[in-house]
């Protein structure tokens, strides 16, 4: 298939004197939120590499992401992620058992109320 357009994802990475990540930014053309470079405190990148069929990945978070926040960061991304899957395969028996983890971290971080059962 041949490449009509590109579009480039730029991520920034400040680091302190022991190299620990203190301040990250992004930018991508027609970000929904706004124009310009945007703070946020983590990033998780995995790529699946064509040829090896392996998945490298980078992880990086500030040193002043909460405990909390992480949480909320897995949740949100563990939710989307098995979204992503469903609509990827189709199957619905292996997206419902990742949505009931999901549910379940959900309610062990305290970002969901238990579930009454």
């Amino acid at each position: 298939m041949e490449v009509k357009h590109k579009s480039a994802i730029k991520l920034n990475v400040g680091l302190d004197k022991e190299k620990l990540p203190v301040h990250i930014d992004w930018e991508a053309p027609g970000n929904p939120n706004g124009e310009g470079a945007k703070e946020c405190k983590a990033f998780l990148l995995s790529i699946f590499d064509k040829e090896s069929k392996d998945t490298m990945k980078i992880d990086i978070w500030t040193t002043e992401m909460q405990i909390i926040e992480m949480d909320r960061f897995f949740f949100q991304t563990l939710r989307a992620m098995t979204d992503t899957y469903y609509k990827a395969t189709k199957n619905q028996k292996l997206a419902n058992a990742m949505q009931q983890f999901v549910q379940y971290f959900g309610e062990e971080t305290e970002i969901l109320p238990k579930s009454k059962q």
